[in-house]
């Protein structure tokens, strides 16, 4: 017997009047219109079964701490580094840990179960590495979490910062990163970018870097991020975050440049709420839109995802943990509202995220962990549309939160008594 089964159910890619058999806690058939015994039987109605969330870009050193010591009064990625600096002294581990924990609840109420987060290590102390690392062994049970290296304030220009960022390596953080941009020097920060790489070589880890977050056509070092991929043989293993200053670049340099990082393996997020929200602020008019050009990575074949970076933070005041608003603000600011655009705005929460981060068992297929969502909406474009209600979601076959369905109640005289804004048209 089947421990569980869902029938009747949409998948992203368009199928219909699918089923999906759960055994042990992974998928063990996917097929239209399976009936088996199980121990439970969920009927879907047609709406989408979707593979969970993936945030493949996040700070969750420092959600959640909006409004402490103040709030961000301008709203600007520089004001939000000095409120960072002011907050550091005043954290404690159990404030941390309190916060996170908090943040990792609205996630896996959203369906999303998996997070890949930069923690700072500017800091001797490494005090929010140790906050993370505990954060990482209690969720585990319910939600993947992963670890970043991240030298806030550039590991050449913080006295101690490379020395830091190898005791974060050694306490069991995950992943290798960077701020090239952030140092002083656009030569300190490509050897920055050879430094770290060289490190992540060394080590056997992966590397995920904030690179050209900046307005500045100038700053290139994504270029350098791809040539030492492809020098170290990191192909696959490496990821570049943000790459805004590809917005300002000339056409010309950018067809080299988008080649090169395909043929190194490099995959790129993009964090569109952020993006918009942070970038082209020296601008008047014209004003650029500050996210890095995404339908021509995806072209290339270059592996592009959506993060969500900042909630309630000293950089951004705004956002609950719901990946679909990301790829809402994302297929705005790329202009993908094409009906293939809009689904591949969707693959950015999910299978992209899932490909960055190196999770392999995630998706609708035999063999893979049985973790998915169940969206109020038909398919995905309408799930955007939307922010659909996650009314189930699962891990590894074990339902892990549930909300019931948005409907609204009407009282309109000749009109039906409630709505869920979704469209509904007759024959003809």
């Amino acid at each position: 017997m089947l421990d569980l089964l869902i029938t009747h159910a949409t998948l992203p890619d368009g199928r219909t009047g699918m089923s999906v058999a759960v055994q042990d806690g992974r998928i063990v058939e996917v097929a239209e219109g399976l009936q088996a015994p199980a121990h439970e039987t969920v009927d879907a109605a047609g709406l989408l079964l979707s593979p969970p969330f993936c945030d493949p870009h996040f700070h969750m050193d420092a959600t959640l701490s909006h409004g402490l010591p103040r709030v961000n009064q301008s709203g600007t990625l520089l004001e939000g580094i000095a409120l960072w600096g002011e907050l550091k002294p005043l954290l404690t581990e159990e404030a941390l840990v309190e916060r996170a924990l908090a943040y990792c609840d609205w996630a896996v109420a959203k369906g999303l179960l998996a997070i890949r987060s930069h923690v700072d290590t500017s800091d001797p102390s490494l005090l929010p590495v140790r906050a993370m690392l505990e954060v990482k062994r209690r969720v585990a049970p319910y939600l993947d979490l992963q670890l970043v290296a991240f030298p806030q304030d550039g590991v050449l220009r913080t006295p101690g910062g490379l020395d830091n960022l190898r005791r974060a390596l050694d306490l069991g953080v995950d992943v290798v990163g960077g701020i090239p941009h952030f140092e002083r020097t656009m030569a300190d920060g490509a050897a920055s970018v050879k430094l770290l790489c060289e490190l992540a070589a060394e080590r056997g880890l992966p590397v995920d870097m904030h690179c050209d977050e900046s307005d500045d056509p100038l700053s290139r070092h994504i270029e350098t991020l791809a040539f030492e991929t492809q020098r170290l043989g990191l192909q696959g293993r490496v990821n570049g975050s943000h790459l805004t200053s590809m917005h300002s670049m000339d056409n010309y340099y950018v067809s080299k440049l988008i080649p090169l990082i395909a043929e190194s393996g490099v995959s790129a997020v993009a964090n569109p709420l952020i993006n918009v929200t942070l970038q082209g602020r020296h601008d008047s008019y014209p004003k650029r839109r500050g996210m890095t050009r995404v339908p021509e990575l995806m072209a290339a074949g270059v592996t592009v995802a959506f993060g969500h970076d900042c909630v309630m933070d000293p950089w951004y005041s705004l956002g609950s943990g719901d990946m679909l608003e990301v790829a809402h603000m994302g297929l705005h600011v790329a202009q993908m509202t094409s009906q293939a655009g809009m689904r591949l705005c969707f693959d950015a929460v999910t299978v992209n995220a899932a490909r960055v981060m190196g999770l392999a068992d995630v998706g609708i297929e035999p063999g893979k962990a049985a973790s998915f969502v169940l969206l109020q909406a038909p398919d995905p474009v309408a799930a955007i549309r939307l922010r659909a209600t996650r009314l189930k979601v699962w891990r590894r076959g074990r339902l892990l939160a549930e909300t019931a369905p948005a409907q609204a109640r009407l009282r309109l005289p000749g009109r039906p008594d409630g709505t869920d804004f979704t469209l509904r048209r007759s024959a003809g």
